[in-house]
């Protein structure tokens, strides 16, 4: 399929269930700013804004004219922060970011909740040292790098694959051998096999990892939650999706379409993404990436009740929600998350 297929296909999509002669919502806002990260999990975001997906599902709802500007910020916090502050209406990064501002929130009038997830794919934690096989290998002469010591998605996966393995009472044992480097300078640290003998990164990093001989994975993110699970979340306050229903269905219907558009033509995808990311890794491991079982791009969430519960349970957040549901607006509980 090529891209003019894909895109035709996915503009169809944004008109699905809306009648001809649609009368103008109600008053709603005339323009939203959307954060994303640089990274090939908010390839859907990248999408919606090359091709002006959220205006045409608007327009489709009787919003025509509706702005959308898009962002980029580095890591839940500063998503968070933004979103409080009203410089943003949407924020999207990983589940952690999410729950937190959900149990921060809970009870007030801003009441933040996921919109909807945007894609499940493993992280892997992968290794230069021939003697670990297993979490238990590790020892002090052994480095861990991952994007933040404890409040990284990795640490957090870290911290609940140990407890898993090692047992409760030895759910940080391995906190010590964390160290915080970026994704690109934690693969060079790994592949110059020196301090670093450990990396628990991302795609497409992990990937590029594995093609150098003597690097294989010891830890799977799917492994430790004993399921597929949501990597990237799109998220938004209650007060902003109660005053501007019509614009929440867009962007829902807009995410729908870009990821519609990413499982159908996975080549089209990965050369979208090199182009709009401007990432210097090989069409090729991108497209290898996105054809992996693995990856899926899906609005539906996964184990995102397991995260929740960890985080209670680790004292991060004060209520343990009762589902995953409790965590999202009702626009996705007719979908089998978990």
């Amino acid at each position: 399929m090529r891209r003019r297929d894909v895109l035709a296909g996915a503009a169809g999509m944004l008109g699905a269930g809306v009648g001809a002669g649609l009368a103008p919502a109600r008053a709603e806002v005339g323009a939203v700013a959307i954060a994303r990260q640089p990274s090939l999990g908010h390839l859907p975001l990248m999408l919606m804004e090359e091709q002006g997906l959220l205006q045409k599902a608007a327009a489709a709802r009787g919003l025509a004219g509706l702005e959308a500007r898009y962002l980029t910020l580095a890591g839940g916090a500063a998503m968070n922060d933004a979103l409080l502050s009203g410089q943003i209406q949407f924020a999207a990064g990983g589940v952690p970011p999410l729950v937190l501002l959900w149990s921060k929130t809970e009870g007030t009038a801003m009441a933040v909740k996921g919109v909807a997830a945007m894609n499940s794919m493993p992280l892997l934690m992968n290794t230069n040292n021939p003697r670990v096989r297993a979490l238990s290998d590790f020892t002090d002469r052994d480095k861990i790098a991952l994007p933040a010591v404890k409040v990284s998605v990795q640490a957090m996966f870290l911290q609940m694959a140990a407890e898993k393995e090692l047992g409760p009472d030895r759910r940080n044992a391995l906190d010590r051998l964390t160290v915080t480097l970026s994704h690109p300078d934690g693969m060079a640290a790994l592949l110059a096999g020196n301090e670093i003998t450990a990396h628990f990164t991302a795609a497409p990093i992990q990937e590029l990892e594995l093609r150098r001989p003597g690097i294989r994975t010891v830890l799977n993110s799917f492994d430790v939650l004993g399921e597929p699970s949501t990597f990237n979340v799109v998220w938004a306050s209650s007060a902003f999706a109660a005053a501007n229903p019509q614009v929440c269905a867009a962007f829902a219907a807009a995410l729908d379409a870009a990821l519609a558009a990413i499982e159908a033509d996975k080549a089209e995808a990965a050369r979208a993404y090199v182009r709009l990311a401007r990432d210097a890794s090989d069409v090729g491991l991108i497209t290898e990436i996105l054809n992996d079982p693995q990856v899926r791009f899906t609005a539906t969430p996964r184990a995102i009740a397991k995260v929740a519960d960890f985080m209670h349970r680790t004292g991060t957040i004060r209520r343990r929600p009762e589902s995953w549901k409790d965590l999202f607006f009702p626009s996705v509980h007719g979908r089998e998350g978990s």
